[in-house]
């Protein structure tokens, strides 16, 4: 049976809304509307504790708007999910009572496994009847705050979510005196990749990274690759979703990135405004997961965690 039902998935840099008509038996959904918008509610986070009080009115505009496209769609349940940086900040409350008031849910603030697990079904559900693709699957999702590793074939096998992601590394080493270095020196880098591996070790002690067959590569970081890759003239979600980068291609364009200045970055045809000043660390991030497990290639997914989400609550007939 066929549902409509609408999920927003709110990270560190971005929240995004999904509605979408979904048929949980056949596993087909079906796009009414999807649309992202870059509020940067971790910004300070990770050096504050407490989400800032611009970044939470950026984040109630983007609910309002969101608000009224949920009510014109006629979507029967919402369900809202919220992910590292209000779960990790001190006054996350007052960010639950703005988004009850606005929406009508109460955010759930999931757990880096849970997170992990909607990201797998959202990224893999379609996949399932690809003859080219070899199991079992790593499913990596590079957010704002942190990244999420999945392994696993129909169903996950493990998961971890560690603690770096584009605005978590940019912030913590490409900011000084509260400007992004442009571009970061050779230093940096280095600070930034020990930092990458670190995380990578941590995630190798529960997730079995080296024997996935297939990388899938999920969220903002890995699309913006894949537009760099084709030379798209705009960022085009039909052509971006389940392209293939080679490992090659993405090493060159992480150098680029890293090298590049802001209005060089700026002036990608496909680049989000809001992924300018972080869209290196992201690279980097992918980079690395990459030459940690020998990938040739990452198969990229416009399909996510949102989508997991959605399957969920058209599942779920206690679903909000």
């Amino acid at each position: 049976m066929t549902r409509r039902v609408a999920a927003i998935d709110c990270g560190t840099n971005s929240i995004r809304l999904l509605v979408a008509d979904v048929d949980p038996q056949s596993g087909q959904l079906v796009d009414l509307d999807r649309r992202m918008t870059i509020v940067r509610l971790g910004q300070g986070v990770d050096r504050t504790g407490r989400l800032a009080p611009e970044a939470l009115e950026r984040t109630f505009a983007a609910c309002r708007e969101y608000a009224a496209v949920i009510k014109e769609h006629g979507a029967e349940r919402l369900r809202f999910v919220a992910t590292s940086a209000s779960r990790d900040a001190e006054n996350r409350d007052e960010f639950v009572r703005g988004v009850l008031d606005i929406l009508g849910v109460e955010p759930e603030v999931i757990s880096g496994d849970q997170e992990a697990e909607f990201s797998f079904t959202g990224a893999t559900k379609e996949l399932a009847g690809s003859d080219h693709l070899d199991k079992p699957y790593l499913v990596v999702d590079i957010g704002g705050g942190s990244t999420e590793f999945v392994v696993g074939e129909e169903h996950v096998r493990a998961a971890r979510s560690v603690d770096v992601g584009c605005v978590r590394m940019t912030e913590r080493h490409l900011v000084r005196d509260g400007v992004v270095s442009d571009p970061p020196s050779e230093q940096q880098i280095a600070a930034m990749r020990a930092d990458i591996d670190a995380a990578l070790d941590l995630a190798e002690q529960t997730v079995p990274l080296r024997e996935a067959r297939t990388l899938v590569g999920l969220a903002g970081s890995v699309t913006t690759v894949s537009a760099i890759a084709q030379d798209l003239p705009e960022y085009d979600p039909a052509a971006i979703h389940h392209s293939r980068v080679s490992h090659d291609r993405v090493r060159e364009i992480t150098e680029r990135l890293l090298h590049s200045t802001h209005a060089e970055r700026a002036a990608i045809p496909s680049m989000h405004p809001g992924r300018v000043d972080v869209i290196g660390a992201g690279a980097l991030v992918l980079l690395s997961i990459m030459e940690r497990i020998g990938a040739e290639e990452v198969v990229v997914s416009e399909h996510d965690i949102l989508d997991g989400i959605a399957f969920k609550v058209a599942e779920d007939p206690g679903s909000s």
